[in-house]
């Protein structure tokens, strides 16, 4: 069976609101809501985990009600950080649990079928799989200068992993080098598979992002 844990802890700072981000309305509905139904287009039989502050899961059942919301998924609490957030996600899953679990990230509501559906194929054999667009702009280091952008990609999700791997990797100590769940994966040994994302998979973070995602939806 495979899952996909959603992690969506904002507080929408930088969107400059008192709601949080994951809550805003994207083309007339929540954007957390689109994040969740495109996963359930990609597959009925996914189980869908999703992580929630405490102190936020009222007012998202109250959202549920108001826009009818029926999808089914699995609801863990937040936690401290992201590393902690995708633990308590992990916890529901079975520990002899075979298959892939894919995180994503609640404010990134446009990852294409065919990107989800890659990055599950790809980990049933690499294990590990994270997608990835080109940097389509010049990098400069503060430091150093220039940097060739040819030498860089753009980390998106859903990152996909074999469960007994990501469950094992995420027993390690937490550490503040831990930006994302393949850094989870790296530190615990194992090896990356990078494979194409979609340039649409932005993640809502700015009051720009959410203009661009008025068009996009």
């Amino acid at each position: 069976m495979d899952y996909v844990i959603i992690v969506a802890g904002g507080k929408g700072l930088r969107m400059g609101s008192d709601i949080p981000k994951q809550f805003l309305p994207v083309g007339g509905r929540p954007v957390l809501m689109r994040t969740i139904e495109r996963f359930r287009e990609y597959s009925a039989h996914l189980t869908i985990i999703l992580v929630l502050p405490k102190a936020q899961q009222a007012y998202w059942q109250e959202l549920c009600a108001a826009y009818a919301f029926t999808v089914d998924y699995l609801m863990a609490d937040g936690g401290e950080t992201r590393f902690h957030s995708v633990q308590n996600g992990l916890a529901l899953i079975p520990d002899d649990a075979r298959g892939v679990v894919g995180v994503h990230d609640g404010v990134r509501p446009f990852p294409s079928i065919d990107v989800i559906r890659r990055c599950y194929d790809v980990a049933r054999t690499s294990k590990a799989v994270v997608p990835v667009v080109p940097v389509v702009e010049t990098l400069r280091h503060v430091v150093e200068g220039t940097k060739p952008r040819g030498d860089y990609r753009l980390v998106q999700t859903p990152q996909c992993f074999d469960i007994q791997l990501l469950k094992a990797a995420n027993r390690q100590p937490y550490n503040d080098a831990f930006t994302d769940d393949a850094s989870v994966v790296e530190a615990f040994g194992s090896g990356i598979t990078l494979v194409e994302g979609n340039r649409e998979n932005i993640k809502l973070t700015t009051p720009f992002d959410l203009k661009i995602a008025e068009v996009l939806t």
